[in-house]
């Protein structure tokens, strides 16, 4: 007989260890995400894993918990593809400027926090000028009248720009004499003394102001972020630019149990050869995976630090800013290669991505398969592959190349990213339907805490190519927005592959983890405007519940 019990007695039923590792699952519509049987009655899992999806008639329950869908709509788990976890945790700690809609109410949230917190450094980010009044960025002054005297370091949502106080240039040393490093700029008032804001490389300056977390604060702020994610009905997180350092503490939360969600690490360069002299690392039962390194080849579009090859529409001067050059990237590419170590290089401009894919291709023809410990299935990824030249699609086809995108980028963008580029450039611009149509595996993800970090708000952009009021302009390529199973295979199928875990993740079928996510809604049929209203309420990560909102 069936063991009826709800979702919450469920979780206060069963130990932490192993909540519902065996479950029965049942009552509404089940989207498994295979082409050949896309629906199911029934899912049944045993010790974590799936042994039945199918019609409930027949299926193995005996004895086992049910958990009642109670109507919402069950899909495998969804990842994100590309995010920063410790980011989306310290969001949650610090100061948070998201959504701020003038430099004023910015400023007033910088004040009022400076009141709270009368001591010490003040962190934040989260501000972005497109949508401001003011149509511009922030400046030191703007900081010093918020919070006089204090060291303020506020980064722009993208991560690609910081603007600093005066007391903090100071504690620096950045002077108007101050060169700004290879890769960086530091941006100057019209009499030729910075204005406080500094650009992809140039935030090194200032890296040393920041408070130096100990253990047990990073660990606060992993758990933040775990919560957060848990609770939007992500079942695993890409985590990118993960810090080398980090990755043991990480490992540990796994094998206490406070690592709820599965976590596929892409180091920060310092990690790179010892990752490729340690190689891949698999803590918990994949759990914490690290097989992967995190590099830069450009900076952002909205700072102006992506590289293009022409000039900038809206600034004649600059064509973007190279982070790296084909000569310090080319010995960790060869070395991962002889190691098994995924490559994932950050490219948003054109020039960017076409420099990467160059790179990819000498380093690939110069280490041929026979050297290789997974000979030619190498899985490099290109992180946003935002704004591609139509011709250089086929690199990402022939080489072959991992387009790992995040479809929110896209429906913020929309409002400024026209005047950056010119028309004409928007014809390789987030186009994730025609690198979908030409084979590519295309790995969907946010890039919190530079976005929100919902699936419903990545699903939803990536199928309505609009902002959420709706709009989208009249030359923002529609066509370039992509159909549901395509949306769905973006934050499920094809970020497992993306990891090398297809045969594990992705969808859900017999001998797969059970991994799934449920939401109020379903995302398959629902009118594309109400995706954004959904929730999340049901997140389960090998058969153990981690998150119930029902």
């Amino acid at each position: 007989m069936l063991r009826l019990i709800s979702l919450a007695a469920a979780v206060a039923t069963f130990p932490a260890s192993a909540v519902a590792q065996d479950m029965v699952l049942r009552g509404g519509t089940i989207h498994t995400g295979v082409e050949a049987a896309p629906t199911a009655e029934v899912v049944v899992v045993r010790d974590g894993r799936i042994v039945w999806t199918g019609p409930a008639e027949g299926a193995p329950v005996e004895g086992l918990p049910v958990v009642e869908l109670n109507g919402a709509t069950l899909f495998p788990g969804f990842t994100d593809a590309h995010a920063h976890l410790d980011g989306i945790g310290w969001r949650e700690l610090t100061l948070n400027l998201e959504g701020s809609a003038s430099v004023a109410e910015a400023m007033a949230r910088l004040s009022d926090w400076a009141a709270a917190h009368p001591e010490g450094p003040i962190v934040g980010r989260g501000w972005i000028e497109t949508h401001w009044p003011e149509g511009r960025f922030l400046t030191r002054q703007d900081l010093d009248a918020a919070a006089p005297g204090r060291i303020v370091l506020l980064s722009r949502a993208d991560g690609h720009a910081v603007v600093a106080s005066s007391a903090a240039l100071q504690a620096a040393g950045v002077t108007a004499e101050t060169q700004a490093p290879f890769g960086g700029d530091i941006l100057k008032d019209e009499a030729g003394e910075p204005n406080g804001m500094l650009i992809d490389a140039a935030e090194t300056l200032v890296a040393g102001l920041m408070p130096q977390a100990d253990a047990a604060a990073k660990r606060e702020a992993y758990r933040a972020g775990f919560s957060v994610y848990a609770r939007y009905g992500w079942t695993g997180v890409h985590f990118m630019s993960a810090p080398w350092g980090d990755i043991p503490l990480l490992e540990q939360m796994a094998e206490a149990g406070e690592a709820p969600l599965k976590v596929y690490n892409s180091v920060t360069p310092d990690g790179a050869m010892p990752l490729i002299q340690g190689g891949p690392r698999d803590v918990g039962d994949g759990r914490i995976i690290t097989r992967a390194i995190k590099l830069y080849a450009d900076g952002a579009l909205g700072s102006r630090g992506a590289a293009l090859f022409e000039p900038y529409a809206d600034a004649s001067h600059t064509t973007g800013l190279m982070q790296t050059t084909v000569e310090d990237t080319m010995p960790i590419y060869e070395a991962a290669l002889r190691g098994g170590i995924q490559l994932a290089t950050h490219a948003i401009g054109d020039r960017g991505n076409a420099s990467v894919a160059d790179w990819y291709e000498t380093a690939l023809t110069t280490v041929p398969p026979a050297e290789r410990p997974n000979g030619a299935d190498v899985r490099w990824r290109i992180e946003h592959a935002q704004i591609l030249r139509p011709s250089d699609y086929a690199d990402f086809e022939r080489l072959p190349i991992i387009a790992s995108m995040q479809p929110s980028h896209a429906i913020g963008d929309l409002h400024f990213a026209p005047a950056r580029l010119g028309d004409a450039r928007l014809d390789g611009a987030y186009a994730w339907n025609s690198l979908a149509d030409r084979g590519v595996i295309v790995a969907g993800g946010s890039d919190a805490p530079v976005e929100r970090g919902d699936p419903l708000i990545e699903f939803y952009a990536a199928v309505a190519r609009r902002d959420l009021n709706g709009f989208q302009g009249p030359d923002w390529r529609p066509d370039e927005a992509v159909d549901r199973l395509t949306a769905l295979r973006m934050f499920t199928l094809w970020p497992a592959y993306a990891s090398f875990r297809e045969d594990e993740l992705g969808t859900i079928q017999v001998g797969k983890r059970a991994d799934f996510t449920a939401f109020d809604i379903d995302l398959m049929t629902v009118p594309a405007e109400r995706i954004p209203t959904g929730r999340a309420v049901l997140t389960i990560v090998d058969g153990r519940i981690v998150h119930d909102a029902r």
